[in-house]
């Protein structure tokens, strides 16, 4: 059998095409996911600034491990007693450059925690760096480890 320009052509041309258009749905699954994770990082926000413990059980993973700047590793429990105990709450809370990327059926989320809290009576400017884990259960995006760090 003699192969010729065209029919080399031909075979690279419908190459491409069945290859590339995996690959296009790929990408477009890709950002379709990273949207759903900035979705649950901003439901996250909202859930901290409202203390809304219903958000926190449905965002969070039974297995979470949330780490505070400061050192204190909390539990899923842990973060939704904190939360309803109101003994601090953020009066003012922004993340900024966040990034989302998604790798499988977990997705890694940066960003820069601003705002204030108010606890006993005083007022605290925050301003830390926050890394998210987070795991695909059930078809939602829940939160399995959180850290911060100081800035």
């Amino acid at each position: 059998m003699r192969t010729n320009r065209r029919a080399l052509a031909a075979a690279t041309l419908f190459s491409a095409v069945a290859l590339g258009l995996p690959a296009a749905a790929m990408a477009d699954s890709k950002k379709k996911d990273e949207a759903s994770v900035a979705a649950a990082v901003e439901a996250f926000r909202v859930a901290m600034h409202n203390s809304d413990t219903a958000a926190f059980e449905k965002l969070c993973s039974d297995a979470l491990s949330y780490g505070h700047s400061a050192g204190k590793i909390e539990t899923k429990a842990e973060v939704i007693a904190a939360a309803a105990s109101r003994k601090s709450v953020w009066k003012t809370i922004t993340f900024s450059d966040v990034t989302n990327k998604v790798v499988g059926d977990e997705a890694i989320s940066r960003f820069m925690l601003t705002g204030q809290t108010e606890s006993n009576g005083k007022t605290n400017d925050i301003k830390i760096g926050v890394l998210m884990v987070w795991r695909e259960e059930k078809d939602q995006w829940k939160l399995l480890a959180r850290q911060a760090f100081k800035m």
